[in-house]
């Protein structure tokens, strides 16, 4: 009897089962060509000349015209290294303060027990949902009367204090997670607050940690809005501000050298990503299951 329903459970596929598979492949097939497109279109239009680029939409290269790349590198008034290097200084300055606050953060409202505590994490949570739009021009009244606009501060100064409430939430269900009799054995071996957050949580955290410094990466490398209201000298900008240095409303704009350099720009998102998916998902899928 045993065998015969093993038999029913791993009947052979029909037909029917078969062209259903193959329909669903398809389907996800083509969806994913045509989220890809934009893409691959300007991979396709880096590699043409500016005139060429809006006369023939198309993905087929009829010539490869790799001149876009350099002369993109040197079409602004610095090498288009110096602006990856300035984005890159923000974007480790955000890393290193999202971690260092978040997770500090994150440990007091999950361990500590302090009055209001629930009220605050309350509106903690509702600043996730406040738009930077609003918040902008008190902060912008802020930096500059600290003279501290057209300087990398504005955009780093505030990860240092868990400005991030994202973070700070998935950071808090992570901790949650951990059984609370290693504070406490950690607590009869003689460790304080912060020998326990270092020492015991922060080893388990790396998911968690990952998954901030991915998404910081990401969200800050790409940043476009915030940089164009604190830096107004062009040595200053970063890479998605100088991405926009290309376009010029009173003469023609260097379409290709800006594809060029977005396709450069691109790949420390697209590395990043790679080396960091397994922490990525991993991080989402165990936070998500506290």
């Amino acid at each position: 009897m045993t065998e015969t329903i093993a038999g029913e459970i791993a009947a052979p596929r029909t037909a029917k089962d078969h062209a259903r598979s193959m329909l669903k492949h398809a389907v996800l097939i083509a969806v994913s060509l045509l989220m890809i497109y934009p893409l691959l279109w300007m991979i396709v239009s880096s590699l043409r000349p500016t005139e060429v680029i809006f006369r023939t939409p198309g993905l087929w290269l009829n010539e490869l015209y790799v001149e876009n790349y350099s002369e993109g590198w040197f079409a602004l008034s610095q090498a288009f290294d110096w602006y990856l290097v300035n984005s890159a200084i923000v974007v480790t300055g955000a890393i290193i303060g999202n971690l260092i606050s978040c997770s500090l953060a994150a440990y007091a409202f999950a361990r500590l027990r302090f009055r209001l505590r629930g009220l605050w994490f309350a509106i903690m949570l509702m600043s996730i949902m406040l738009p930077i739009h609003v918040i902008v021009v008190p902060q912008y009244i802020m930096f500059n009367a600290f003279d501290m606009v057209n300087t990398f501060l504005p955009l780093v100064l505030p990860k240092f204090v868990a400005t991030d409430a994202f973070f700070v939430f998935l950071m808090v269900q992570f901790i949650r997670g951990v059984p609370r009799e290693l504070d406490e054995a950690a607590t009869i071996d003689g460790a304080g607050h912060l020998r326990i957050f270092g020492q015991v949580l922060i080893p388990l955290m790396i998911p968690a940690l990952a998954t901030t410094a991915i998404f910081t990466f990401i969200w800050n490398w790409s940043d476009f809005f915030t940089p164009l209201i604190y830096l107004t000298s062009p040595d200053m900008y970063t890479v998605p501000v100088a991405l926009r240095s290309f376009l010029d409303a009173t003469s023609g704009s260097n379409w290709g050298a800006m594809f060029a350099m977005s396709i450069v720009s691109l790949v420390p998102m697209f590395l990043a990503f790679l080396f960091g998916q397994k922490f990525l998902v991993k991080g989402i899928a165990t936070t998500g299951g506290k």
